[in-house]
């Protein structure tokens, strides 16, 4: 599967932006998708990810209660609600997919190198 990401820009802080994660085939029903990001100078870090269903999710701590990770299979997209934005969120924001046959536990696929299929990334830069 190829995967589109875009949605990104400038923000002020406290400000709101939804990413998209857009599949190239309607399989992505078939794919935990996920959201990582890059800020500069760091390592790629999960951010959020979704079943294959929609039905579970996983946020990491600091974007609890302000981000939300969502998914249209009708669609053939995921999307990432990111409201409340911070200085701090400043990266280049990655989706990444990974094909799953059986239902898998989230908090057991949250490195990078779990996921096989990326977006090109999309940059979001919170101004203070």
């Amino acid at each position: 599967v190829q995967l589109q990401a875009s949605g990104g820009g400038l923000v002020q802080s406290g400000g709101s932006l939804r990413l998209s994660c857009a599949g190239s085939r309607r399989t992505l029903r078939e794919y935990v998708v996920a959201w990582f990001r890059q800020a500069p100078g760091k390592e790629r870090a999960f951010v959020a990810s979704i079943s294959r269903g929609g039905g579970t999710t996983l946020h990491i701590d600091s974007v609890k209660g302000r981000f939300t990770i969502s998914r249209d299979n009708s669609k053939n997209t995921a999307y990432l609600q990111m409201n409340s934005l911070r200085p701090e969120d400043t990266a280049v924001y990655y989706c990444a997919a990974k094909r799953a046959i059986m239902t898998v536990n989230l908090e057991t696929i949250m490195d990078p190198a779990d996921f096989g299929y990326w977006g090109q990334g999309t940059l979001v830069t919170v101004s203070s």
